[in-house]
């Protein structure tokens, strides 16, 4: 449904972004921000599924700044991590809002992430150019929540079983980001949305994509 294409951030990055569009005129727009592991078939889908639910909808390849191009597997939380390590906050937030630029004439525009891109979401509703976010299971955002509020409405989703984030933290951040929704899925584990991954949650994917498109409606 999508294709790849190339933007410009506003410290002159280059980088590629995958791109899906509605049929017909879209409701509003979201910059869906990837997991550590890249812009993979995953992330494609995620962002087709938005497209067809009327979204126009795009998902930046962050690593283009550091490894331009790199896809890596469900196991390699190593070199995924090494890769994060080297994306500065400064760097997500301009390559957000260079996505948002894209998509904006669309209508107002979301921001959702997964994992890394869950904390990203977070620290974008913070200081990007965005209308609202949604964040899946995102660990770090244990990070930014202790002094900072995102300007926009926000949702949260957690796994109940997730080692990652475990539900102390989880209780931290509820309690600090009390203006949100947060939404807790017993039995889930971190990654419990990618069907592609074998904590999949068939029922709680369900569950939280239905939320997340009320959400959005509520926001629009």
């Amino acid at each position: 449904m999508g294709l790849t294409i190339t933007l410009t951030a506003g410290d002159g990055h280059t980088f590629e972004a995958y791109v899906a569009e509605p049929e017909g005129e879209a409701k509003a727009s979201v910059v869906v921000i990837q997991e550590i592991f890249g812009v993979n078939d995953h992330m494609k889908e995620i962002t087709d599924e938005f497209a067809a639910n009327g979204y126009s909808a795009v998902c930046p390849a962050f690593f283009n700044r550091i490894a331009p191009g790199a896809v890596l597997s469900y196991t390699d939380f190593s070199r995924g991590r090494e890769l994060i390590g080297q994306i500065t906050d400064d760097m997500v937030i301009a390559d957000v809002n260079a996505a948002a630029d894209q998509i904006r004439p669309a209508g107002k525009v979301g921001v959702i992430g997964y994992c890394w891109g869950g904390a990203m979401a977070f620290l974008s509703a913070c200081k990007a150019n965005v209308d609202w976010g949604v964040s899946y299971y995102g660990t770090r955002i244990t990070k930014y929540s202790p002094t900072m509020k995102p300007k926009v409405p926000f949702q949260h989703h957690y796994g109940e079983m997730d080692k990652s984030f475990p539900m102390d933290a989880v209780e931290k951040v509820i309690a600090e980001q009390s203006e949100a929704e947060h939404f807790v899925y017993p039995g889930a584990n971190h990654g419990f949305s990618c069907d592609a991954r074998p904590q999949y949650n068939a029922e709680a994917a369900a569950l939280a994509f239905e939320r997340t498109l009320q959400f959005f409606e509520a926001n629009l």
